[in-house]
């Protein structure tokens, strides 16, 4: 009987391990919060920054993040203009590299958006608005769909970039167009389930949320003009609320969390939360911070305070997520992006400022801090961290350091 009862342990464990394992990857982790649930790792680095265990280079040009999935590193970024996967191993050589498509080639050239994989395919979303569908073993490519075109969509002035978000069979990505606004497409083969008209506006760079509330999957995202909540399993417009700024660029996911979202844009636009419905089919305005305006740096909440940095203002911040209040700000790192773990903030400047920060509400107390001396193209790419080790892409290059 024990030896029966062990078995059943050992096969529910070993089911539920693969089960984790076959989840779609997602841009800035689990929930896209921007949280890498990691332990043990350092809480200083050497005075030259924390140890270099390989640097890969010619991966193309791109503001992409890596992904990691069966054993693998996944890379998006475009050699003369033509997207690329590359397949890396772990220690840092590319087992493969396969084109996906034409690319972004002016302002900012490069591939925006991070690969998804689902199991043994890998989906990827071109700047010129096209869904590709690879297998995730070898890049040989199953199917393609051109959303723009297909769904008359629009594109938008520095192409689009919202990282694809899998649920199921479902695939949900934001065309723009005056009907087919927001839309879920079968994952096997690219063919439509769903289309929400919502406002009607174009995309506005927004990797959507998908949140699972007790009754209700609710994706999040932004258009031109507003945030956006929708039915994720029929496609139903449930709400609206007005959100804009100079440039319609609303790059930053949405957090959730107690029933509530935070949303949040650069220009000098702020962040706002929104109190949800139990069901999800309406919002509340809790409060609304202007300087929270981060412009393509993401925010994460961290025991109840949310960090991120200013567009405007140019200084780091803490938010209290309870009331939108502000508990400090500081310009001793150079905004940029943040992720966090194991209760510590990494912040990446536009500069190259690369910085480990107490998650703290008393101050902005930077514990280490050092500068990628390379040159070249925009540090906007957000950090990644696997398995004690933290990933940062930047002009063609993906150095991994040692955090544990």
């Amino acid at each position: 009987m024990r030896a029966n009862v062990s078995f059943l342990l050992i096969g529910f464990f070993f089911i539920l391990s693969f089960c984790k394992a076959q989840q779609p990857t997602q841009w800035r982790g689990e929930g896209s919060k921007g949280i890498y649930n990691e332990t043990g790792l350092l809480k200083s680095w050497p005075a030259s920054g924390p140890e270099i265990i390989w640097q890969s280079e010619g991966l193309g040009d791109g503001h992409s993040s890596p992904a990691f999935a069966n054993g693998k590193i996944y890379l998006s970024g475009a050699l003369n203009g033509v997207g690329h996967i590359f397949c890396m191993t772990l220690d840092g050589k590319v087992s493969w590299k396969a084109p996906y498509g034409e690319e972004w080639t002016e302002s900012y050239a490069g591939s925006r958006s991070t690969p998804v994989i689902d199991g043994g395919l890998l989906y990827i979303y071109s700047a010129k608005g096209i869904i590709t569908c690879m297998d995730a073993a070898n890049g040989s490519v199953k199917w393609k769909k051109d959303v723009i075109k297909e769904l008359d969509g629009k594109n938008i002035t520095w192409g689009v970039n919202e990282t694809l978000v899998i649920d199921g069979e479902k695939l949900f990505v934001t065309p723009g167009g005056p009907v087919n606004n927001i839309v879920a497409l079968n994952k096997k083969d690219g063919s439509l389930i769903w289309s929400c008209k919502a406002e009607g506006e174009p995309s506005a760079y927004c990797t959507p949320l998908l949140v699972k509330l007790p009754s209700r999957k609710l994706l999040v995202t932004h258009t031109e003009k507003h945030i956006i909540g929708v039915d994720a399993e029929n496609g139903k417009f449930l709400w609206s609320y007005p959100w804009t700024n100079q440039w319609a660029v609303h790059a930053n996911t949405p957090l959730y969390a107690d029933g509530a979202l935070f949303c949040f844009s650069g220009y000098g636009q702020g962040g706002v939360r929104l109190n949800l419905s139990e069901d999800g089919s309406k919002i509340t305005k809790a409060w609304y911070n202007e300087k929270a305006d981060s412009r393509i740096g993401g925010a994460v909440l961290v025991n109840g305070y949310i960090y991120l940095s200013g567009d405007k203002t140019r200084d780091w911040q803490c938010i209290d997520w309870k009331t939108g209040e502000q508990k400090y700000s500081s310009r001793a790192v150079t905004p940029g992006n943040v992720i966090s773990a194991d209760g510590m903030l990494y912040c990446y400047g536009y500069n190259g400022d690369l910085a480990l920060v107490e998650a703290k509400p008393e101050g902005f107390n930077v514990v280490s801090k050092t500068k990628l001396k390379s040159p070249g193209a925009q540090h906007w790419a957000h950090l990644v961290i696997n398995n004690g080790k933290l990933y940062l892409r930047h002009d063609g290059y993906l150095i991994c350091y040692k955090v544990k």
